[in-house]
């Protein structure tokens, strides 16, 4: 399946990572969507003449991305949002594999659904505890000092990255994404879905947001780094994440039928 999405991407009009500087949105809304492979490639068919895809230099219309969270040793950031807390944060190093770029991110969601990202250029996701920068960085920034983290989860997927013809919206596309818990060494996946977010300024008019309704498609908050430590780690209260664990269950006995 995942040859045929390929295939579809490349009925898409390409946009360059020069050209998507102009699509940051770095203080955005965010709404998030799960879907079996199978409804994404409806969702893509449907959707090649109303976006954009994004293309490295190479040509190549999916990108690599490799990410360790970092939380307390009191997993504080992900009871926070496992509780339903409205604002929090998530800290993370993500290593961009097509460019060979590592930065350390920072995550701020507010109580109005506001998401904001802060990040730095690092040298590496290695020994980024004694790097000044990231340092000062998280210490004047976020709500935690550099010491009080650890590596907790590690994550790897595959990311479509669309953007509509008007440019106001950017879609991002998740699939195939492993998970490695740093803390027990467990491991498990969910490359039986994509994981659709729209992230747009203000209340931009959406195609996809539109099409996805007209498919009957719901939102569902999916957050990869809870859903992550849920999943490895059966220890964690997990309590309101019951629900998109089941349906991602689901999602993958449809899938092996």
């Amino acid at each position: 399946m995942l040859k045929e999405i390929s295939n579809i991407l490349q009925s898409f009009p390409p946009i360059t990572l020069k050209e998507m500087k102009e699509v940051k949105l770095m203080n955005r809304t965010d709404t998030k969507y799960v879907v079996p492979l199978a409804t994404l490639v409806d969702i893509l068919k449907r959707s090649s003449d109303l976006y954009f895809v994004q293309t490295n230099t190479d040509g190549e219309r999916m990108a690599a991305y490799h990410t360790i969270y970092m939380d307390t040793i009191d997993m504080h950031m992900y009871t926070i949002h496992e509780t339903g807390r409205k604002t929090r944060q998530k800290i993370r190093m993500r290593t961009y594999l097509d460019t060979g770029e590592t930065f350390l991110e920072l995550k701020k969601k507010n109580n109005h659904g506001r998401t904001k990202k802060k990040r730095i250029v690092i040298p590496s996701i290695n020994n980024v505890q004694e790097n000044y920068e990231a340092t000062d960085f998280l210490s004047s920034k976020s709500n935690y000092d550099m010491e009080q983290l650890i590596p907790t989860l590690e994550n790897r997927f595959n990311r479509i990255t669309l953007v509509n013809k008007s440019r106001t919206e950017r879609l991002t596309i998740d699939t195939g994404l492993k998970f490695h818990n740093l803390r027990n060494n467990n491991t498990t996946d969910c490359d039986h879905i994509a994981i659709i977010e729209l992230k747009r300024d203000g209340l931009s008019f959406s195609p996809m947001k539109d099409l996805l309704i007209r498919m009957h498609v719901h939102t569902m908050g999916f957050s990869k780094y809870c859903i992550g430590c849920a999943m490895t780690d059966r220890n964690l209260r997990q309590n309101n994440l019951k629900q998109k664990l089941r349906i991602v269950k689901r999602f993958r006995i449809s899938t092996n039928q």
